[in-house]
């Protein structure tokens, strides 16, 4: 029992002799500590400093937002780095560092394998930052998500959706997948769906769809209204008309198909052409019901005239 204690007190009083001279050195170490601290400090706010500036001097010469964004942070992180090496020369840590960096590379190739995904939406992030195509406040489509880009960064693209919420996407989709730009463009095209009946006059229908249209909506060069009868329905004659207005978001689009739709069913009731629908015949019977549907061709009441 005697050499058992032995044992343990001459290992508490090894352990002891190192932490105390571990504390020694810790407080001989102190003002080369501070002395770093500092240098951290001053080099934060001199990266914040940089990063400003480069933003403002990026402005004049880069007008995407995104791009001025991912250099800046990268302006920042390069002067924390070197703030980062600086402190540790400070804290006589040179060796300690050497050694770091003899293994970065061992490690970073592990690391690499491990985070495949991450990288791959960092190189894609670069690679959507220089891309003019994809920019701040665009309303784009991906992977049936839609919204307004809010930020572009080294990991994800932020969308804004029309409803207000939020969604991030990996870069690696934007860059592997097409993606729809409805900002790249001024103008877009507008299509309406309508059908009329089997005994109106078609030619009219169309005259009279042509009329409305190009009075409500301007058409520029190299574009105008298109009119087609597309099928001959059950009940009735199918048709789409297709018109284009100033738009480069979802609002407009919807807009001008409302007030196109209003104005073809007012000018339709006026005109006396019927637009025809199904109509379903319920039989309750004693036992069971039973749901019989059918089409007819026309529909003439007070909302439509006769022709």
């Amino acid at each position: 029992m005697s050499q058992e204690k032995f044992s343990i007190q001459d290992a508490i009083t090894s352990l002891w002799d190192k932490l105390d001279g571990w504390l020694d050195d810790i407080i001989l170490k102190l003002p080369n500590f501070a002395v770093a601290i500092l240098v951290m400090v001053i080099f934060y706010f001199i990266a914040k400093g940089f990063k400003k500036l480069s933003n403002k001097v990026l402005f004049k010469k880069i007008s995407d937002v995104s791009i001025r964004q991912i250099i800046s942070k990268m302006v920042y992180a390069i002067v924390l780095l070197v703030g980062f090496f600086i402190a540790l020369g400070v804290m006589q840590l040179d060796k300690v560092l050497t050694s770091v960096l003899a293994g970065a590379g061992v490690m970073g190739l592990a690391i690499g394998f491990a985070l495949q995904g991450t990288l791959s939406n960092t190189v894609s992030g670069f690679i959507i930052s220089f891309q003019p195509k994809v920019r701040i406040g665009d309303y784009i489509e991906a992977q049936g998500i839609s919204g307004y880009v809010e930020e572009i960064s080294l990991r994800n693209v932020t969308l804004r959706q029309p409803d207000k919420d939020y969604v991030i996407i990996p870069n690696k989709i934007f860059t592997e997948n097409p993606i729809t730009n409805y900002s790249w463009t001024e103008r877009a095209r507008v299509s309406v769906n309508c059908r009329v009946s089997h005994e109106n006059d078609l030619q009219e229908v169309e005259d009279l769809v042509l009329k409305v249209l190009s009075e409500n909506f301007e058409q520029k060069d190299n574009e105008g209204i298109e009119f087609f009868f597309t099928e001959f329905g059950d009940s009735s004659i199918n048709f789409v008309a297709r018109f284009w207005i100033e738009c480069q978001k979802p609002k407009p689009k919807f807009a001008a198909k409302h007030k196109a739709i209003k104005l073809i069913k007012k000018n339709f009731d006026e005109a006396g052409f019927n637009i025809p629908f199904p109509i379903r015949t319920m039989d309750f019977g004693k036992n069971n019901l039973t749901i019989t549907a059918h089409k007819e061709n026309t529909r003439k009441n007070n909302n439509y005239g006769k022709n």
